[in-house]
């Protein structure tokens, strides 16, 4: 890059979209000198950062290409940071918790990851422990006997996304980041040499801008439509449901192929989650919270019997090969993207932050961006990709 930092003091970005990862990237990009403006088309952090289970892990990230891993991996190595700046600026505690992920290993399985999760382990220097059928047991009592042993990795965390948004706000506020909510971005302004020269309102009002970055999660597909650019993101609804147990009563995060439960420190257990390419359907349904429920009571039969207390759902982002799209536009000088973050929005928001403010503001990455460009080849994989 020929530009630094301190030559886009002062750059007006409208950030489009008001989830974790607009939010952060807006907090950070102020930080640097930037004046961004969150432009929300409803509420900010109401959207799928706020449904999701905070899962600091993606899931079977030995799936995915190398870059990816390490892009976890510098997002992960600032969330310490990122709860305790949290904590000191707004006193609030995002619950970041280090409860293992566990998964447990059945004869049975569809897909058997054994080999290349302890592959992918060793060779990202992830701290795992093999466990035998008694050893899974002595760790998690909830599961099902039939289990032939499981993988933990004990330092895997969690976080609660409600808290993390509302002290992602409350930063927000004390660093006089502007935020707009009810305000719908229809389209681009450009200038006559085809720059970004702000967005177009539903009301129809122009609001200037010196850039825009496009973080509208499950709506970033048809909005850069609208812009002129080819981007297939598009909604997978997931429904979670909840249920109330006693502390303890579940230690680890618990991810099969079939549901995942994560535990809260109250006792209540998050189970999810669906997979539904469905559009923009909104609400649960019966048929899903008994499918949940019915592999809740196959995989732990001890969580069989209690009561669902809550269900929700969200929209994740989703994209072909299960990667989100960082960057520039080509042909839109003026235009990034930050979206597509499908199931690990949370658990890369501070890596996307970081990066996306710092490439913005003119410094090259710190890491190979490559494979999350914009205009790279999608060959749709099924088992990280979009749902069929």
């Amino acid at each position: 890059m020929t530009n630094s930092v301190s030559g886009r003091q002062g750059m007006r970005v409208a950030v489009i979209g008001g989830g974790i990862i607009g939010c952060l990237t807006a907090l950070y990009l102020a930080r640097l000198g930037a004046r961004p403006v969150i432009l929300e088309r409803g509420r900010t952090g109401h959207e799928s950062s706020w449904a999701g289970a905070g899962i600091l892990c993606p899931i079977h990230p030995w799936l995915y290409p190398d870059s990816f891993t390490r892009l976890v991996d510098f997002s992960l190595n600032l969330y310490p940071d990122l709860s305790d700046e949290l904590q000191r600026l707004t006193g609030m505690s995002i619950e970041w918790l280090q409860s293992g992920l566990l998964i447990p290993l059945f004869a049975d399985d569809a897909v058997h990851h054994r080999q290349h999760a302890l592959q992918w382990s060793q060779k990202f220097d992830w701290r795992v422990e093999e466990l035998d059928a008694d050893g899974l047991q002595r760790h998690e009592p909830v599961l099902s006997h039939h289990a032939t042993g499981g993988l933990l990795w004990p330092e895997v965390a969690q976080a609660r996304n409600p808290r993390l948004l509302k002290a992602v706000k409350q930063a927000l506020e004390l660093a006089a980041v502007e935020v707009l909510e009810q305000v719908e971005v229809t389209n681009l302004a450009l200038n006559a040499q085809g720059h970004v020269a702000g967005v177009c309102l539903a009301d129809g009002r122009q609001l200037d801008a010196d850039a825009a970055l496009l973080a509208a999660g499950s709506w970033s597909g048809e909005l850069a439509n609208v812009m002129g650019v080819s981007l297939p993101v598009e909604p997978v609804k997931g429904q979670i449901a909840l249920i109330r147990t006693d502390p303890g009563t579940v230690r680890h995060i618990i991810k099969h192929d079939d549901v995942y439960f994560v535990p809260r420190q109250d006792g209540r257990v998050l189970i999810g989650a669906s997979m539904e390419r469905v559009g923009f359907i909104e609400g649960n349904t019966e048929d899903i919270i008994h499918t949940l429920m019915q592999a809740t009571a196959r995989i732990a039969p001890a969580l069989a019997e209690a009561e669902v207390e809550h269900q929700w759902m969200g929209f994740r982002p989703g994209t072909p090969d299960g990667l989100p799209y960082l960057g520039p536009v080509a042909g839109r000088p003026g235009l990034w993207v930050a979206t597509g973050h499908y199931r690990n929005g949370v658990l890369l928001a501070p890596g996307t932050a970081e990066l996306m403010s710092r490439w913005m503001m003119g410094e090259s990455p710190s890491l190979d961006m490559h494979d999350f460009r914009v205009d790279r080849k999608l060959p749709n994989d099924p088992m990280i990709g979009l749902p069929e």
